[in-house]
């Protein structure tokens, strides 16, 4: 098992005493974050929900923003560009673009955990262009080209 890493938290005035982002389990893969701002979304809309926080990611690592599996089924509510990305050089707010696929206006409460966030490595690669790729079984094959 990996240690943990140490990523710098800096609490943003309109945080209050929202809890850091947390594992609600020890199983937890994803710490739950908190909406700083109240808001509704209506069916088929988008809103851009702050959480009150600004991190400090180190390099090599990035925090990747997904759904609460709980929000999409009972709510309908998901996370567009999924998964996030923030990277170890943004300063700013975290922010959480949230989709409302359901049939009712969701509202969003102060303190409502709205997305979890996972801490992952970041590998780095270098491209290289060729004039020809070698050959595999599947080939230039695209979507369902391998069957259902």
């Amino acid at each position: 098992m990996f240690e943990p890493i140490n990523i710098a938290v800096k609490r943003l005035d309109h945080a209050g005493d929202l809890p850091l982002p947390s594992y609600e389990t020890s199983g937890s893969a994803g710490m739950d974050i908190r909406a700083a701002e109240e808001l509704t979304i209506d069916p088929s809309k988008r809103g851009l929900v702050g959480t009150g926080f600004a991190f400090a990611i180190p390099e090599g690592y990035e925090v990747q923003v997904r759904p609460r599996s709980g929000l999409a089924l009972k709510k309908g509510i998901s996370v567009l560009n999924t998964p996030g990305t923030i990277d170890s050089d943004y300063r700013g707010e975290i922010k959480v673009i949230l989709a409302n696929l359901g049939d009712e206006p969701f509202h969003v409460g102060l303190g409502d955990r709205i997305a979890q966030i996972i801490v992952a490595p970041v590998q780095r690669g270098n491209l290289v262009e060729v004039s020809d790729l070698d050959e595999t079984s599947r080939g230039s094959g695209g979507f369902g080209s391998t069957g259902v």
